[in-house]
């Protein structure tokens, strides 16, 4: 099956369920911040495992359902729980919920994530201004999906202007430190040696995960308005005297979670 019958396939499965909801914003939640969505007005969830060919979120703490709803009168999908190229899926697997989403009506993708801190430490956030995805397979090799958009599209401004501008006044407004910087995009599933987070450093990175890069590419390329914003949940590799673990990344993530949650909702009450 191609990706473009693949998409089909899954996009008829969640139409026929969705009653003509039609969201605005896709928003991708990333380690600990799941518990958002069971906080929304939600009309309708769908768990991956009842969209045939879809794949499976098998990642602590990404439950692995679509929830759509309403965060203050906004339309939203909610991914509860994202799909990694780690995981051992193709990346262009990894990027169909994103093609997805935009194919059922969604105009902007909120991306989030929890990352290692090479400018910041544990428990601040990051809005995203750029990405580096040089060490990753770009999701957009193969026959271009022409109904999204063009072969070689451009990448030069893939965060959108207008709606980090929404980000950083619901930050300043909540009185919320807002960092910025630019995410770079491993494969993982292996956290990074600190020779290679000195690397990362010296290319301009500020914070570095194993998502987002993709959904992000993917997104622009199909014409949606993308932003994103990382919540540093450890120090990188060589930045601190303890060992990377996954329970560190879920414990910092959930200690950051309220915060970063009506960071989140309050950012996206203001894209109506």
């Amino acid at each position: 099956m191609t990706t473009q019958e693949k998409l089909n396939h899954c996009y008829q499965s969640v139409k026929e369920k969705l009653d003509g909801f039609v969201p605005r914003v896709a928003l991708i939640l990333g380690s600990g911040l799941g518990a958002l969505a069971d906080e929304i007005d939600a009309v309708k969830t769908i768990d991956y495992s009842e969209i045939e060919g879809f794949p499976q979120s098998t990642v602590q703490g990404h439950k692995g359902r679509f929830v759509f709803g309403k965060i203050d009168d906004v339309p939203v999908v909610i991914m509860q729980g994202r799909v990694h190229f780690y995981e051992g899926y193709s990346m262009q697997d990894t990027v169909l919920p994103v093609r997805l989403m935009r194919k059922i009506g969604a105009e902007i993708l909120f991306l989030t994530n929890a990352a290692g801190g090479i400018s910041f430490g544990a428990g601040e956030f990051m809005l995203i201004t750029d990405h580096i995805s040089t060490f990753i397979e770009s999701p957009l090799i193969g026959a271009n999906l022409d109904e999204f958009g063009v072969r070689f599209p451009d990448m030069s401004e893939i965060y959108n202007k207008e709606l980090n501008a929404i980000i950083r006044a619901t930050a300043e407004s909540s009185n919320i430190k807002l960092n910025e910087g630019v995410y770079v995009q491993t494969t993982g599933p292996n956290f990074e040696s600190p020779a290679e987070v000195k690397m990362l450093r010296t290319l301009g990175a500020d914070a570095v995960g194993m998502s987002t890069a993709c959904e992000a590419m993917v997104a622009n390329h199909a014409g949606m308005k993308v932003c994103g914003i990382s919540c540093v949940a450890n120090l990188a590799a060589g930045l601190s005297n303890n060992p990377l673990t996954h329970a560190e990344v879920m414990e910092a993530s959930d200690a950051a979670a309220p915060v970063f949650k009506k960071l989140i909702k309050g950012a996206i009450a203001a894209m109506k």
